[in-house]
């Protein structure tokens, strides 16, 4: 079995742009957003749903690859599994304070969007079905 290694560029390598880039798409951010606030490694299964929404392992695959190649996270590979860690620690003193205001917001943003569901659930008219 010819396993290719994982690439992580070097902190050096990390830009702004390639975290902006990375982290523009919701589905990221919120992947993103949890390794961050759980503090341990992930399994990648572990995302098959993300904002209530299915994820399909191939497009899982790709957001991962797009965290790990801005420099976001480390992947490693465990048996058949991978396993995925921040690297906030790492970036932080590169661009302090950059990852701790983007997931703020992610998290003020994530909040406010699900207050606004509520909302619209509990105005949503709800239709009793009779049987007959």
């Amino acid at each position: 079995m010819d396993v290719r290694p994982l690439f992580h560029p070097s902190l050096e390598d990390i830009t702004v742009e390639g975290i902006l880039h990375a982290l523009s798409d919701p589905i990221r951010a919120a992947i993103f957003a949890d390794i961050v606030a759980q503090e341990c490694s992930h399994n990648c299964s572990m995302f098959l749903t993300v904002s209530n929404k299915a994820i399909p392992r191939s497009t899982l695959s790709q957001h991962f690859r797009a965290l790990r190649d801005a420099g976001l996270i480390r992947g490693e590979r465990r048996g058949v599994e991978m396993h995925n860690t921040s690297r906030c620690a790492e970036i932080e003193e590169r661009f302090p304070g950059l990852l701790r205001a983007i997931v703020n917001a992610h998290t003020i943003q994530s909040n406010d969007e699900a207050q606004a569901n509520k909302r619209v659930a509990k105005r949503s008219p709800r239709r009793l079905v009779k049987n007959k």
